[in-house]
């Protein structure tokens, strides 16, 4: 009798445990179809990634020899792009800071063209130029953006040229200053800026996009640049690619001070996955990064956040968010810390969209102002191209052309390089002789 109780108990215990087993696979399946069907009707607009980096440094920008649908080399391809229920990629043409002033306009030509050739020469991808583009694409919408403003050589024109070619977005900096913006970074001793983070040309740069309707991305950019232009820019700024400093203390993620000020401003942060960005270390997680969330939620409101993992543009994720496939695992933790399906929609995509749609708000509002008037009037001059110009002081010389008429060099009148003016002395001191 003693025995069959014994068994009893047994047999109460094995099936209190397979229901308690069954009741937590219930609820992690259950995370994981919430999490599936919340991105099937929000599919997830990212903010930065750099395939086409990585395209430019194993195949040389050919397209031919590059496997766009299955390529494990890389943490983007079509396959997994559709798998990561992914609507809408910005994809960054970089070029690396060693081309400042000198072809940095000519790479940033071959890297945009690349991605227009990724976005419109596969079937499955779309390239657009607006926010509503973006919203009604059933593809994945592909959007451009330039990652440091070194690429446009101090030049309003080039700005305006790259937005004609359909760019949308750019970052002032990478990790090297600009000669009117400060870098995060300190690696490149290119521009040292004594306390003035944002020159006047800066804010020239900033007026321009503005008016252009193109997004002021702040990644990579010093604290004080981003200060600065948070509290100049008419129209709501991004960090692309950034997370939360209180939660990993590097100098390229964003301070609660300047989060304060990007709600102020309306704009948004794009959470970065790259480990050393969340965890300070190269162990991390899908929780870690989920931390992320919920620091910039307690201080800015869902509203602000959204997603710029930054694939193909660094080495080393955290474990179980390692490619472009892998976003339903962040959204299933963060279902488990209880975010709503509208807290995630706006993360997803909505947040994204509506920022954009407020950047081209304030570019119709400045061309309506502008038509609005029959005459040229001093607050007409902010509606129209700038044609502000960088002081050559400001700027490297050595690679820029002397614009002189022809002329001058047939007549003799060209100015004297210094080696020329050398030979010129030494001559003058042996006809004395």
């Amino acid at each position: 009798m003693l025995i069959y109780k014994k068994a009893g108990i047994r047999g109460a215990w094995i099936r209190w445990f397979v229901c308690i087993l069954l009741s937590l696979l219930h609820g992690v399946i259950s995370e994981t179809s919430r999490a599936l069907d919340i991105m099937t009707k929000y599919p997830l607009i990212d903010g930065h990634n750099d395939l086409a980096l990585r395209l430019r440094m194993h195949h040389n920008n050919k397209l031919s020899t590059f496997n766009m649908h299955h390529n494990p080399k890389v943490a983007t391809d079509i396959s997994r792009l559709t798998a990561g229920h992914v609507g809408g990629q910005v994809f960054a043409a970089y070029v690396l800071c060693t081309a400042q002033d000198k072809d940095a306009v000519r790479l940033t030509l071959e890297q945009i063209d690349v991605i227009r050739r990724i976005c419109t020469e596969n079937p499955e991808l779309e390239l657009v130029t607006t926010a509503e583009g973006m919203r009604t694409s059933t593809k994945i919408a592909c959007l451009i953006s330039i990652e440091g403003g070194h690429s446009i050589d101090s030049s309003l024109a080039a700005l305006r040229m790259f937005y004609q070619l359909g760019v949308r977005s750019m970052a002032l900096t990478h990790n090297c200053n600009t000669p009117w913006a400060e870098s995060s970074s300190s690696y490149y001793t290119y521009y040292q800026q004594k306390n003035n983070s944002l020159t006047d040309f800066g804010k020239a740069v900033v007026n321009e996009m503005n008016r252009l309707g193109m997004l002021v991305d702040l990644s990579h950019s010093s604290w004080e640049t981003a200060r600065a232009v948070l509290k100049h820019s008419t129209a709501p700024v991004i960090f692309s690619h950034s997370s939360a400093y209180a939660i990993c203390n590097n100098i390229r993620n964003v301070p609660n001070e300047q989060l304060l000020l990007l709600k102020e401003n309306g704009g948004l942060i794009m959470v970065n996955f790259y480990s050393s960005f969340v965890a300070c270390s190269n162990n991390a997680n899908v929780s870690v990064v989920a931390d992320h969330f919920d620091h910039l939620k307690q201080v800015i409101g869902a509203e602000s956040i959204g997603i710029g993992a930054d694939f193909d543009g660094a080495q080393g994720f955290p474990k179980g968010l390692e490619d472009v496939s892998k976003y339903p695992a962040l959204i299933e933790e963060l279902i488990s810390r209880n975010w709503t399906e509208e807290e995630l929609a706006g993360v997803l995509r909505l947040n994204f969209l509506r920022v954009f749609r407020k950047v081209e708000k304030v570019r119709k509002f400045i061309l309506v102002s502008s038509s609005q008037f029959n005459e040229v009037r001093d607050d007409m001059l902010y509606n129209l191209p700038s044609e502000a110009e960088i002081s050559l002081s400001e700027v490297n010389k050595s690679c820029r052309a002397m614009l002189v008429h022809p002329s001058s060099h047939r007549n003799g009148n060209a100015p004297l390089t210094p080696v020329k003016a050398l030979i010129c002395f030494i001559l003058f001191l042996i006809q004395l002789k």
